[in-house]
């Protein structure tokens, strides 16, 4: 079997690989929720830093017309991509009923709303969506936990109840990055920039204010207390190369032959 890693120590992003190669391989049911998330957290917070507001608008805008790259961004934006496909990945490549459920279990938040949403959208993936036997399998209490998470992304009134939800944290927060650049995108396809040959004020302080919601969710320092001493030897590298499937195709055969179609 094939994974696809990613090397992030670089901050910047690396061309397709003709091959893709192999993450950690590790059994997540040793690893605690806590552990899992914090890592995971101090991890995209690290890349999330690096981020510079500048890059959105280099990004909706087109780097050509400014000469500018968005190394960072597009690296933190794979990794968005990359925790929802490690979320399916692990679940159909573990062979034991028992085993999917505890995976599945500990697909818990921090205030990390990028992973928070990356995974998410990996449970709902039609791989895993599909596992009926997996989710009969689970307690009621987590099956209205994670309905309750996925009406945190419901994309209806646009993206009210992740707004809404947002609008009640303090910073520090990684926020649900996919969004912010649709917003940036909406705002300049939807404006003009500018009006009788005057800029358009209003097109800008919009973009604006979605830059300034990047400020305010690192406005603090990130500062958590490590859930046990020893994670930083064991998880840190698990969640800093995680194995990867990215291809549906693939995915989707794994998960038939864990269950296969009813007839």
């Amino acid at each position: 079997m094939m994974f696809r890693m990613i090397n992030y120590k670089a901050h910047t992003p690396l061309s397709e690989q003709e091959e893709p190669t192999e993450g950690i391989e590790a059994d997540i049911e040793i690893f605690s929720t806590k552990e899992l998330a914090y890592y995971m957290t101090l991890f995209d917070w690290d890349l999330f830093w690096c981020v510079h507001e500048y890059e959105l608008l280099y990004h909706t805008f087109g780097r050509h017309h400014f000469g500018q790259i968005t190394a960072n961004l597009d690296v933190f934006l794979r990794r968005f991509n990359e925790i929802q496909f490690w979320v399916v990945t692990e679940i159909c490549l573990t062979t034991g009923l028992g085993k999917r459920v505890a995976i599945l279990r500990n697909c818990k938040e921090y205030q990390n709303l990028n992973a928070f949403c990356a995974i998410v959208m990996g449970l709902s993936n039609v791989a895993v969506s599909r596992l009926s036997l997996t989710w009969e399998k689970l307690p009621s209490k987590f099956r209205k936990l994670y309905t309750e998470f996925e009406s945190v992304i419901d994309p209806s009134r646009n993206h009210r109840a992740y707004r809404v939800s947002v609008g009640k944290l303090q910073p520090p927060v990684v926020p649900f990055m996919p969004l912010l650049l649709k917003d940036m995108t909406f705002t300049h396809e939807g404006n003009k920039t500018c009006l009788d040959g005057l800029v358009n004020f209003e097109k800008m302080h919009m973009l604006a204010q979605t830059m300034r919601t990047i400020r305010f969710c690192r406005s603090r320092h990130l500062v958590l207390e490590p859930p046990s001493p020893k994670g930083e030897s064991e998880v840190k590298p698990y969640i800093s190369c995680l194995r990867v499937i990215d291809n549906q195709r693939v995915l989707t055969s794994l998960s038939q032959k864990l269950e296969p179609r009813r007839s």
